[in-house]
């Protein structure tokens, strides 16, 4: 059976309209998963020398200490990241097979996800310097298998989590507010959680702890798949009272108005679109990376532009990409409607100028770190709005994807596409303004440096109806492209 369910799984892939589209994107998903596991070999093998060369303290105790925000963000990057296999069950419905094995297999996919196995390559090699260094083997040994059991109990806690938003952003409110805590000296939550990962690299016995939660989450996480796998229930639309939003004051922009309205609504009604603006908003403290002075190699002026950017740009990033993504359901619809490709266009744009400029104001705060830092943030929103803003525009014509906003998947959806000119746009969004910066820093100030970049922003807003043109003809080309892959999705 489950040579079944893999023989269909291939051809699903195969068969797909969007295959060439999936097989790049696979291709660059590897390139992703080689860098990420050689961040976390060299992260394995060298984080004891490292600690040890610093004078922290016994590294096994300092990688413990630390321990509990590593599974926090692993929960964190599942929760954002993570493909659900709920969407996949549906076709399986109509088979005779029977519930256990479609929820098995589907469970079992994510068991074999590379968030879990990935971890492999920083354990490991961690493991086995303990050892080299007189560490007791056999408790080395346990603390391997508690952690390895820790890392799948994500799996299942975000198998658990992953329609409930609420539980979610409690989740991230009280971590980066104990993280906060911790690195104001107001509260240590290390003090508290330590004790219990030295505890299992002390005692191995101690790791049947954690491998009973792993046993009691994924029976429960197959309880919840099988119950709700059903037609009538599990798969069938929420239905709520019905409410509207006029925005009467937007009428005055006549179609424009009718766009804004449209976005406004989708964004406070529907979940992905929510997240896209919530992850904006988590962009407001990237900047503390790169301002507070916590890595040293992020204190160059130039990096100060590139955070600059992603904390006014955050809703932009999150956001613009998906264009016209987010509209594809009624994509159609929209093109035989006596309406003009440059109306649809500067709505999106003054969506995302006007989320980039309250990003900017929200980054005030930055005051604190001195004025070039916000200055960083003011010029990166200028930027931003002037060029970035058409950019994700145009990067918009080539991509598509469909969102469909009646799922339960991902905010950044089941998958994206990628091509080369995608990629090709996503230099000027990201290395131009720091080119520019580096290069007028060079022979010059570094206000007159930050005031070029700005510049550069000015001049594109001053030419933003030819600019506007030019996008317009390139929606127009793509267009039945664009029809023709909505509707095969």
């Amino acid at each position: 059976m489950i040579q079944k369910f893999i023989s269909l799984e291939w051809k699903s892939f195969i068969r797909a309209a969007s295959f060439q589209t999936n097989l790049a994107m696979k291709i660059l998903m590897g390139f992703g998963a080689l860098y990420f596991i050689a961040v976390f070999l060299g992260l394995g093998f060298g984080s004891f020398f490292i600690i040890e060369k610093a004078e922290l303290g016994d590294p096994f105790e300092v990688v413990n200490r630390y321990m509990i925000y590593y599974l926090a963000f692993d929960l964190f990057f599942r929760y954002s990241l993570q493909k659900m296999p709920v969407t996949n069950i549906k076709p399986f419905l109509y088979l005779p097979m029977t519930k256990n094995q479609v929820v098995r297999f589907s469970m079992g996919k994510t068991v074999v996800s590379f968030f879990n196995w990935s971890h492999a390559f920083f354990f490991l090699p961690f493991s086995v310097v303990l050892i080299t260094k007189d560490y007791d083997p056999i408790s080395v040994l346990g603390w391997h298998i508690g952690m390895a059991a820790l890392i799948y109990c994500n799996n299942f806690i975000n198998l658990l989590i992953n329609n409930k938003s609420g539980v979610f952003y409690v989740f991230v409110a009280l971590v980066l507010g104990l993280g906060a805590g911790q690195y104001f000296g107001y509260f240590d939550m290390t003090l508290y959680t330590a004790p219990f990962f030295n505890w299992l690299g002390s005692s191995p016995v101690a790791a049947l702890l954690p491998i009973a939660l792993l046993l009691i989450l994924s029976r429960w996480a197959f309880a919840y798949f099988k119950k709700y796998m059903y037609l009538d229930a599990g798969l069938a639309s929420k239905q709520e009272v019905a409410s509207t939003q006029e925005y009467a004051f937007l009428n005055r922009f006549g179609n424009l108005g009718t766009f804004l309205k449209n976005d406004i609504r989708l964004i406070l009604r529907n979940k992905r679109a929510k997240m896209a603006l919530y992850g904006g908003f988590f962009f407001l403290f990237y900047g503390l990376l790169f301002f507070t002075g916590a890595i040293e190699v992020y204190d160059g002026p130039v990096w100060k532009i590139f955070a600059g950017i992603f904390i006014s740009g955050g809703f932009l990033f999150n956001f613009g990409q998906f264009v016209p993504s987010w509209d594809s359901a009624y994509y159609p619809l929209m093109m035989s409607q006596n309406i003009t490709y440059q109306d649809y266009i500067k709505s999106k744009w003054y969506l995302i100028a006007i989320a980039t400029a309250v990003s900017t104001l929200l980054a005030l705060p930055y005051l604190y770190f001195g004025l070039n830092a916000y200055l960083a943030v003011l010029v990166g929103g200028v930027y931003n709005i002037g060029i970035n803003a058409y950019l994700v525009l145009w990067g918009g014509a080539y991509i598509k994807t469909p969102i469909d906003l009646a799922s339960g998947k991902k905010a950044f959806g089941d998958k994206q596409s990628f091509n080369a000119k995608t990629l090709l746009l996503t230099v000027p969004k990201i290395l131009l303004p720091l080119a520019i910066y580096w290069g007028v820093s060079l022979v010059a100030s570094d206000e007159v440096a930050f005031a070029s970049v700005a510049v550069a922003g000015v001049l594109g807003y001053l030419f933003k109806n030819k600019v506007f043109a030019l996008i317009e003809k390139i929606y127009k080309t793509e267009k039945y492209k664009t029809l023709a892959a909505y509707k095969q999705a």
